[in-house]
């Protein structure tokens, strides 16, 4: 028999004890989720109703802005649960799930923005051939094949992650389930864990990053030969949010699994889990809107017309 106790639920710490800053984070990171639905949700809208954005830069913004939602809605609400419950548990089911979600939207999310890249220096270093390059068919393949591939991702890790005993403590230090912390609560050997893990992040994460890295560097080259100010700077500003985005997204992860000396070393994962996960999911939209015109062109017909509906 198995002397030891079963946990069958962790304690999710959050973000702080105190009950009155609890109150006052409830109410932010309320604010963050809710501008994230909205942004996210109007990028969407914004390209689904307008046929003229019906191209593949603006089918891959789509796709990052449903990944964007998916992304935020796997953390959130639990955590805005747990700033109001005096009992802060979660089911392992729920554990398990949250970690499949948080595994398949960040391998997907770092997928997707390498293909976007691409795309990019497709249109501008091959923007005869573009339509035929990037057709319908092949788009869908890229974006199918990174889904597929976060998803496996996540499926793997997690099956992997049940297999693991945990027989107290049951105590996470974080404000959601993720397959680190659940490491250090492990009573059996995660060795085999996290050599998946290592392996997986070493051929997706580093190798989208590289295909990323390479397509700007291309494009970048192709620019500087431009001799046109205005073409510079069109090609630089449809690019810039873009490397806005790639910048956020791969320089926390990066710098949350490294893990960097500091005094408070769980205090800056939680930061850096808290920009990948939830800020950064909020900037999105923000940033794509703000930087491309066509979009914010869309969106203010989108409003326009809801107005006049309104009134008539």
């Amino acid at each position: 028999m198995d002397n030891h106790t079963r946990v069958t639920e962790f304690i999710l710490l959050g973000l702080s004890r105190n009950p009155k800053l609890q109150m006052v984070l409830f109410v932010v990171f309320l604010l963050v989720y809710l501008i994230t639905l909205f942004g996210n949700v109007a990028i969407i809208t914004a390209i689904q109703v307008n046929p003229h954005l019906h191209t593949p830069m603006y089918l891959f913004l789509s796709i990052l802005a449903f990944l964007d939602v998916a992304f935020s809605s796997a953390t959130v609400p639990k955590m805005l649960e747990i700033f109001l419950r005096e009992r802060k548990s979660i089911s392992l089911p729920q554990c398990f799930t949250q970690v499949m979600f948080i595994m398949t939207l960040s391998v997907g999310e770092g997928l997707l923005l390498s293909v976007m890249a691409y795309d990019r220096y497709t249109a501008i270093c091959h923007p005869l051939r573009y339509l035929v390059i990037m057709n319908r068919q092949i788009c869908s393949t890229l974006v199918c094949a990174a889904l597929l591939t976060g998803f496996l991702t996540g499926l793997v890790n997690t099956l992997l992650l049940t297999t693991l005993d945990f027989c107290g403590p049951n105590v996470i230090h974080h404000f959601s389930c993720e397959a680190p912390q659940l490491f250090k609560l492990s009573c059996s050997s995660t060795f085999r864990n996290q050599m998946v893990i290592f392996i997986n992040g070493s051929l997706l994460g580093v190798g989208s990053l590289l295909i990323t890295l390479a397509s700007y560097v291309h494009i970048i080259s192709a620019v500087l030969r431009i001799r046109s100010t205005d073409g510079k700077s069109k090609v630089f500003s449809t690019c810039s949010s873009h490397l806005t985005v790639v910048v956020l997204y791969y320089g926390t992860i990066f710098f949350r699994y490294l893990k960097p000396t500091s005094k408070d070393p769980q205090e800056m994962e939680i930061a850096l889990s808290i920009i990948y996960c939830i800020v950064t999911p909020m900037f999105n939209p923000i940033i794509y809107s703000l930087r491309n015109q066509e979009v914010k062109t869309a969106l203010r017909n989108i409003l326009s017309r809801k107005l006049k509906s309104e009134t008539v």
